[in-house]
């Protein structure tokens, strides 16, 4: 297949790394470009006038005028399998509440357990297939699901069992995460000890012998998990190959950041609390900050300094966290609008994080994240537009032509 006459092909880059600091704001681009694909992979690219006139007699030709292409989105942290949805927290949120009085009076995440517990797996797996299908149209051909609304061993096996199945299922790149901890049900309010230990001694076993998680997550934050508890789980996580992530500093300063560091972790994800100390921290480690604006638009919270972290070297990450509660949308296009208008992202940055940046964490940065020869054909191709600009500043339009993942539209 030859993409010919293509406006501008962005992120085209020969090395596959985590972009920091200036770095994120290059956004390398052919103009007036074609794209050669063979299978699922890229083998070429150019300028048009480099282009053989004999290869547009060899193989289909999709005419690009107009349109931009860049790498397909990915998406590192999204909680994409669940039962139901909780618009009436929603309601709560708008006459005042807040997430923790939600959450203490039996909603959030507690609600979402209540909900998946009376679902079936093939209902979920319905579910969460429509909701698949929704985001790959926006763009989206990566995205890392965690479990976390089972909160027992049985649930939390279903939602890991319909992850693994959409894996089967879809040409999409999906990465699964064990997210037992994500709150303390019910039966276990008083006992938080007695829940550490049937994450790490029954649901964890499980969740290896059945190799259903690539990862393993923690939501560290006052009045969920403290750091003694959430090291029982990263450590017996350790003993069966699974890497850490963490849901840090969302709701409070509460050393998540630090946390995350400190035990190597892939990546520290919200940072809505985080102040100078905590960009030190990440300035000398591999742990990538991953930012998720959607989740402070929905929630009314500030959102994280991304341009402060930017301007002092940091990389950073975007995600979704689609997930039922403070963020019910899996839309790569808004979260890059509310990036740039809310966390003063520029536009070039914006791609950088939801491509080669957001590939990194999920360890997908050497198939995917960029224009590279050798790379899966993931591609996103626009509407015609005259800048890349306009992406995130027509937030309000369906901006994506169409979507290639590993080759196929």
């Amino acid at each position: 297949m030859l993409i010919i006459n293509i406006k501008s092909l962005c992120g085209v880059r020969t090395e596959s790394k985590f972009l920091r600091g200036k770095e994120m704001a290059e956004l390398p681009s052919v103009e007036n470009a074609y794209l050669e694909v063979e299978g699922d992979r890229i083998m070429g690219f150019g300028e048009m006038d480099a282009l053989k006139p004999e290869k547009l007699s060899l193989q289909t030709c999709i005419d690009a005028t107009g349109q931009f292409v860049l790498p397909a989105w990915c998406d590192p942290h999204t909680h994409l399998v669940f039962a139901g949805s909780r618009e009436s927290e929603f309601v709560d949120k708008i006459k005042g509440l807040s997430y923790a009085e939600i959450a203490k009076k039996g909603g959030g995440i507690l609600n979402s357990a209540a909900l998946l517990r009376n679902t079936s797996e093939d209902e979920l797996f319905d579910q969460a297939w429509k909701r698949l299908v929704e985001v790959r149209a926006m763009g989206t051909s990566a995205i890392e699901i965690k479990s976390g609304y089972g909160l027992c061993v049985e649930s939390e096996l279903k939602m890991l069992r319909v992850i693994k199945r959409l894996k089967e299922q879809s040409d999409m790149d999906i990465k699964a995460t064990f997210l037992g901890a994500h709150a303390f049900p019910p039966e276990y309010q008083n006992d938080h000890k007695g829940y550490i230990e049937l994450i790490c001694n029954k649901m964890l076993p499980k969740v290896a012998e059945e190799r259903l998680a690539e990862y393993v997550d923690v939501f560290f934050e006052k009045g969920f998990f403290d750091a003694d508890e959430t090291q029982r789980v990263i450590d017996a996580a350790n003993k069966f190959g699974l890497k850490g992530k963490l849901h840090a500093n969302q709701l409070t300063n509460s050393g998540g950041v630090q946390f995350g560091v400190a035990n190597d972790l892939l990546s520290v994800d919200h940072l809505e609390s985080i102040g100078e100390e905590e960009i030190e921290v990440l300035k000398g480690s591999q742990t990538i900050p991953t930012l998720l604006p959607s989740a402070a638009f929905f929630l009314r919270m500030p959102y994280p300094p991304a341009r402060k972290m930017i301007d002092e070297g940091l990389g950073v990450a975007l995600a979704t966290d689609y997930n039922p509660g403070s963020s019910p949308s899996g839309n790569i296009p808004l979260l890059m609008s509310l990036s740039c208008v809310q966390m003063k992202m520029t536009p070039e940055e914006a791609v950088n994080a939801v491509t080669m940046n957001a590939a990194c964490a999920m360890e997908l940065e050497h198939e995917l994240g960029s224009i590279t020869v050798g790379k899966k054909a993931n591609l996103v191709f626009t509407k015609p537009m005259n800048s890349l600009a306009y992406l995130p500043y027509a937030f309000g339009d369906n901006l994506i032509d169409k979507v290639m993942v590993a080759g196929k539209f």
